[in-house]
C-alpha cells in the first residue's frame, strides 16, 4: 500500500531511540523528510545520519528540550529553515521509565510529556491548519488504562484528553490528531528494565518475558517497527477517518472489553 507520504515533512520528538527512532525510519522509508529530535545533539545527528544512509531520505537531527518553551520555539524555526515546513508531528519525547519515577516528579513529567506535546502542537499546527492538512500523533502508553504507576497513568490519560480536545479543534481545518498507546514494546529501555527486574527477583529474563507475553493476545511482546507501522498509517492521508479516538498498539491485552 502506498501511504502517500512521499514529499511530506515530519518531526519526531524523542526520535533518537526506541519507538521514536522506529517511527522516523518508517516515515523515511515511505519517502517523507524527517527531523529526529533529541535532547542530545550528538544522538540526534548520529541517528539521522544512520537513517539517511539506510533510506536515502532527507533526515536531519535537531537538539531540543520539549519541556522548555524557548527550546521548542527554536526547534520550530530550525525545522522550518531546513525542511521548509512540517506536515506531520509525532510527539514522543518523555522520560523512558515512568514506573520508577517518584510521585514527587509528577509535575516535571507532565511538563515534558503533556505540556511538551502541547508546546510542539502550538509550534507546528497553525501552519498545518493554514495549509489545510496535517497530522499530529501523540504517543502515550497503556498505563492510561491500567493502574501500577501513578505517574504513568496520569500522564498518559492526559495525553488522551489532550489529543481529543485538539482533534475537535483542529479537525475542521484538515488536521487530524490521534493518541497512540503502546503496551510493552521491545525497545532498548524495555530490555534493560526487564534485565534489572529479573536480577532483582532472582529469575531469568526469558521467564519474565514469557509471563508478560501471556497477558497479550498475540502471545508475544510487540516490536518497535510494528508500532511504527501503525503510526506511519496514521500520519498518512489515508487515515482521515481516524481522529480524536485513541489507537491501542499493545498486541491486544487479554481480558478487559473497552467500548
Amino acid at each position: 500500500m502506498d501511504l502517500q507520504l512521499k514529499g511530506l515533512r515530519a518531526v519526531v520528538t524523542g526520535g533518537s531511540r526506541g519507538i521514536g527512532f522506529a517511527v522516523g525510519r518508517a516515515l523515511a522509508r515511505e519517502g517523507a523528510a524527517v527531523a529526529l529530535v533529541s535532547r542530545s545533539a550528538t544522538n540526534a545527528e548520529d541517528r539521522a545520519a544512520a537513517l539517511r544512509a539506510e533510506t536515502g531520505a532527507d533526515v536531519i537531527g535537531v537538539a531540543a528540550d520539549t519541556g522548555n518553551d524557548a527550546s521548542v520555539t527554536d526547534l520550530a524555526g530550525t525545522v522550518r529553515d531546513r525542511l521548509g515546513g512540517v506536515d506531520i508531528l509525532v510527539n514522543n519525547a518523555a522520560a523512558t521509565n515512568p514506573g520508577f519515577i517518584s510521585e514527587d516528579d509528577l509535575e516535571s513529567e507532565i511538563n515534558v510529556k503533556v505540556r511538551g506535546y502541547l508546546r510542539c502542537v502550538r509550534a507546528f499546527a497553525p501552519a498545518m491548519s493554514e495549509r489545510g492538512w496535517g497530522r499530529v500523533i501523540n504517543i502515550g502508553g497503556l498505563a492510561a488504562r491500567q493502574s501500577g504507576s501513578v505517574v504513568g497513568s496520569i500522564r498518559n490519560a492526559a495525553v488522551t484528553a489532550l489529543s481529543k480536545n485538539l482533534a475537535d479543534e483542529l479537525g475542521p481545518s484538515g488536521v487530524n490528531v490521534v493518541a497512540v498507546h503502546p503496551g510493552a514494546t521491545r525497545t532498548e529501555t524495555f530490555t534493560d528494565i526487564l534485565g534489572r527486574r529479573a536480577e532483582a527477583l532472582g529469575r531469568s529474563r526469558a521467564d519474565l518475558e514469557e509471563q508478560m507475553a501471556a497477558t497479550v493476545s498475540i502471545g508475544r511482546i510487540v516490536e518497535p517497527h510494528e508500532v511504527a507501522a501503525v503510526v506511519a498509517f496514521l500520519a498518512s492521508p489515508l487515515s482521515v477517518a481516524v481522529n480524536g479516538d485513541p489507537v491501542i498498539v499493545g498486541g491486544g491485552l487479554k481480558g478487559p472489553i473497552f467500548y
